[in-house]
């Protein structure tokens, strides 16, 4: 069997697509406004506020490419930094709106992705990049962070007056992610062990629940698994079991495991869990190719469509843990799905990938209009050539790249 991850022609593959994304995208930073979310064109689409959480993830993704020597991408990450400098940023109460309309309570969702974007930032050079991810380090630990349960709150009032009684496991997983480019890009341990933390909890909460991991829980952290059972296309917040998100958890851990050090079953054992679990749960469950969106507690289907997102975590699942392990399943694997997403999401013409597609595999758009970002597709591209640690942007400036 060839071995993909070995092969100096794919790995060149994946860095043309890597370029291509980035120039899909160059439109969306904003002077002084941030990230716009894009069309199926990449143009930005009118009249949508401009969102943090979008604008933090072309923060990365340029600081990315500017680490990988692509000209052109520091001004764009600049650019998409100067929004959570300027209309994104409360300058009254402190932290991020969730858009540039300033309503709405603010999101740990999008304080995470502050922090992400302040580490590549800061890694990047950017000028003013320290800053942002050390305000942003303090709003997560001040406003959002928990200590009793090690975990991070999902929502504050504006004001910070209130705590929305919601606790939820995405907002946790992406601080994960978030914390352990913070402890790169800072030197500082402890949001090394805050990731810990929280990852012990989707741990033991994915092992009791045969390893597909409820999303939403009260403010005791206890699971609500019938949470939006009349809603279950929610973006944010679907019903039942996230399949994707079994993946993305998945190569988190090993991530984790790698910046701890902790060589060991614990962490790889879980790993492994949610991989197969995912993979069982969601792979061509209708008959045909893609993961579904979402499963019930039984595993059957709730949402059937393919999320461009979901294919991307795959492969950065598969991809992580053939590099743990050096089992060639998981480079057929690997391999499999990025067929996949070259037959179905890769738009050749128009730039980018589908973000969703239909049970027949046709572009679809009840959840994910347009092309919003590039972040999980350029991450694709990146994971499968650098080290399980450090993080991205501190792996590409130490010239870990293969």
């Amino acid at each position: 069997m060839t071995d993909w991850l070995t092969t100096s022609t794919h790995r060149a593959w994946l860095q043309h697509e890597a370029e291509r994304l980035l120039a899909f995208a160059a439109a969306s930073p904003q002077q002084g406004g941030g990230g716009a979310y894009l069309d199926a064109d990449g143009a930005p689409e009118a009249g949508r506020p401009t969102e943090t959480w979008i604008t933090c993830r072309m923060v990365h993704s340029y600081a990315l490419g500017h680490l990988m020597g692509i000209p052109g991408s520091r001004p764009l990450a600049e650019r998409a930094m100067s929004g959570l400098t300027g209309a994104l940023r409360d300058a009254e109460h402190g932290g991020w709106f969730h858009t540039a309309a300033a309503d709405g309570a603010k999101q740990a969702y999008d304080h995470a992705f502050v922090v992400l974007a302040g580490s590549s930032a800061t890694v990047a050079g950017l000028e003013g990049g320290r800053e942002l991810l050390d305000e942003a380090l303090r709003i997560l630990d001040q406003r959002f962070w928990d200590e009793e349960y090690g975990l991070v709150a999902d929502a504050a009032e504006q004001d910070w007056s209130a705590t929305d009684p919601y606790r939820g496991i995405n907002a946790n997983m992406h601080s994960v992610e978030a914390m352990l480019a913070a402890a790169d890009a800072t030197g500082d341990a402890r949001w090394l062990d805050r990731a810990r933390r929280i990852a012990e909890f989707a741990c033991g909460q994915a092992a009791a629940h045969g390893w597909r991991l409820p999303e939403h829980f009260n403010e005791q952290w206890e699971p609500q698994l019938e949470y939006n059972a009349d809603q279950p296309e929610d973006p944010f917040r679907p019903y039942g079991a996230t399949v994707g998100h079994g993946l993305e958890w998945a190569r988190l851990f090993l991530h984790l495991e790698a910046a701890l050090q902790q060589q060991g079953d614990t962490w790889l054992d879980a790993a492994k869990s949610l991989y197969e679990r995912a993979v069982s749960d969601g792979w061509a469950r209708d008959g045909a190719d893609g993961f579904v969106y979402t499963t019930g507690w039984d595993g059957t289907p709730v949402t059937a469509d393919r999320m461009h997102w979901v294919a991307a975590e795959a492969v950065g699942a598969a991809a992580a843990l053939y590099r743990r392990t050096g089992d060639e399943r998981y480079a057929a694997d690997y391999a499999r799905w990025w067929d996949h997403i070259a037959e179905h999401f890769i738009d050749v013409e128009r730039g980018s990938w589908h973000h969703q597609l239909d049970t027949s595999l046709k572009v679809a758009t009840s959840v994910w209009p347009g092309k919003p970002d590039i972040y999980h597709a350029l991450q694709a591209t990146l994971l499968p050539r650098l080290p399980l640690s450090p993080s991205l942007a501190t792996a590409l400036a130490q010239g870990k790249m293969v």
